[in-house]
């Protein structure tokens, strides 16, 4: 079997960085290197942070959290998950995560397919190598992402929606 593809190598703090609303994301694979068939990314996710409950249309979402802790909902659950914890949220799958703590949380972020690292190049803000914090969201990145999800597939809810 030959393959076109070549392998992806990202050395600590390589790779391209996003902000998106308040978040930093460094892509450590995206679609274009895996033929579609899935993206990491690494999240750093201030005390605060984190989307609102969303749901994607197309693609499984797995997080796991490598330092700090994440409060999850995910559909009518929720729960606390600390460093080593791994959480797979199917397709179809209301869910969100938020840092109610006071300290950073570092996690990694895995979606198959992939694509949705395009919307984030599309609504996001580049932010330096190796940044570990974004600029606040603004109310035009907030608008921008309520207008640019729906082509990817995610349903944005409010909160208790």
């Amino acid at each position: 079997m030959s393959t076109t593809q070549q392998a992806t190598v990202r050395k600590p703090g390589e790779g391209r960085c996003i902000g998106v609303v308040g978040d930093v994301y460094r892509m450590l694979v995206t679609g274009e290197e895996t033929n579609g068939k899935y993206a990491i990314w690494e999240a750093l996710v201030p005390p605060g942070g984190g989307p609102p409950p969303h749901v994607h249309s197309r693609e499984e979402e797995g997080f796991y959290i490598l330092e700090g802790e994440i409060a999850l909902q995910i559909g009518d659950e929720r729960q606390v998950a600390r460093a080593g914890t791994f959480v797979n949220t199917p397709a179809g799958t209301p869910h969100a995560f938020k840092n109610e703590s006071g300290k950073p949380a570092r996690m990694l972020i895995s979606v198959a397919p992939a694509g949705l690292e395009k919307m984030f190049f599309e609504v996001g803000v580049p932010v330096a190598p190796g940044a570990t914090t974004a600029p606040p969201p603004t109310k035009e990145e907030i608008e921008r992402m309520l207008a640019v999800a729906p082509r990817y597939g995610i349903e944005i809810r409010l909160w208790g929606t």
